[in-house]
């Protein structure tokens, strides 16, 4: 059984926790197995098949935990995974009825301490509520305690004034020494999706310190138009090692993206990293606007998803495709860089990071 800290013991940064970095060695990845068609209406089917392709790529580095809700549903999804050519091997299926399967969001952030040789892992439980905007969310909140208990990791209670905090993963990007970047539209908009109702800059950087062992939070203005988590940072602006960003670029003056993504560059210019030092920053393009059903989607290259064996970019079928691969092919030396097919991920207003959700090693 998981330990549950009460809210009266030390905080993990008390006890010498902190979020290590995405790029760092992972256990696993989590991910949750797509069930519920209305997150993408009509493409529920390739959107397993993408599902299959993304755990092939995972298991050539790392284990895959798979939320599911009852064994039938782990045999149907062995029988895509298995026809996929994933290493079966690697995969571990975890019962847990969901919601829905973005599991950036709603699954477990794990933190770690190191004691000489060994590191200690522990989770923290955001408290997820629906991004503050959806009403079938009770079971995705619950996915921390789940994972828990299935991995014996104590597991820490995040709360502000006696409240549950809420954040999601995706409103968060850190270096794992001491810097966090997140947005202003996601958690200081005075009236849209409402995380956590009072809390300031000052508040939201004391609580980041508490649970997860920061000491810088940067803030950007705002994201991309078609995002309905309103204004996560992985769809923006994400860390490819300790002190360099991409931040995403529109260079279509005509564009709507154009101003608000123009505003997150002028702000970046006075970001300062927990040293001191100024980040080097690295322009990603952005694709050219994809619709479904007259609704513009979220895509973004941004959303890549740093695993062991590779990074996995998403991709639209469009020019930018290539050199988005380029760019983040030329930052990331250790690994090589994959494009997976997003067009019908996005469609349910998210993609590659926003389904995962690493274990440290």
């Amino acid at each position: 059984m998981a330990v549950t800290q009460p809210s009266s013991s030390p905080t993990p940064h008390e006890l010498g926790y902190f979020m290590p970095a995405e790029w760092t060695p992972h256990r696993a990845t989590w991910i949750g197995w797509p069930h519920n068609a209305s997150d993408w209406p009509g493409k529920i089917g390739a959107v397993r098949w993408v599902y299959g392709e993304m755990v092939r790529k995972l298991t050539a580095g790392e284990a895959v935990c798979i939320l599911v809700r009852h064994p039938a549903e782990a045999e149907y999804a062995t029988s895509h995974l298995r026809r996929a050519h994933a290493d079966l091997k690697r995969v571990h299926f975890v019962m847990h009825r969901t919601n829905r399967g973005w599991t950036r969001d709603s699954g477990p952030i794990h933190v770690v301490r190191r004691r000489g040789r060994r590191r200690d892992k522990a989770i923290v439980h955001f408290h997820f509520n629906g991004w503050a905007k959806y009403n079938n969310w009770k079971l995705d909140t619950r996915v921390p305690e789940t994972a828990a208990t299935f991995l014996k990791r104590p597991l820490f209670d995040a709360r502000w004034q006696g409240r549950p905090f809420v954040m999601e993963g995706g409103g968060i990007e850190l270096n794992g020494a001491g810097t966090l970047i997140t947005t202003e539209e996601c958690y200081q908009h005075p009236t849209i999706q409402v995380r956590n109702p009072g809390m300031t800059r000052a508040d939201y950087a004391a609580t980041f310190r508490k649970y997860l062992g920061v000491s810088n939070v940067l803030w950007l203005r705002r994201g991309p138009v078609g995002d309905d988590t309103h204004g996560h940072i992985d769809d923006i602006c994400r860390f490819t090692d300790r002190r360099t960003l991409v931040l995403i670029r529109e260079t279509n003056r005509r564009d709507e993206n154009y101003r608000p993504l123009a505003e997150n560059w002028e702000r970046v210019q006075e970001f300062r990293l927990e040293d001191g030092t100024r980040p080097e920053v690295v322009a990603l393009p952005m694709p050219a606007p994809l619709w479904c059903d007259g609704v513009r989607l979220p895509a973004s290259y941004a959303n890549f998803y740093i695993s062991n064996a590779q990074v996995l970019v998403p991709t639209f079928n469009d020019p930018q495709d290539r050199v988005a691969l380029g760019i983040l092919g030329e930052l990331f030396k250790d690994r090589p860089v994959v494009g997976i097919h997003a067009v019908d991920l996005v469609w349910g207003f998210g993609s590659l990071h926003c389904l995962t959700q690493q274990e440290p090693a």
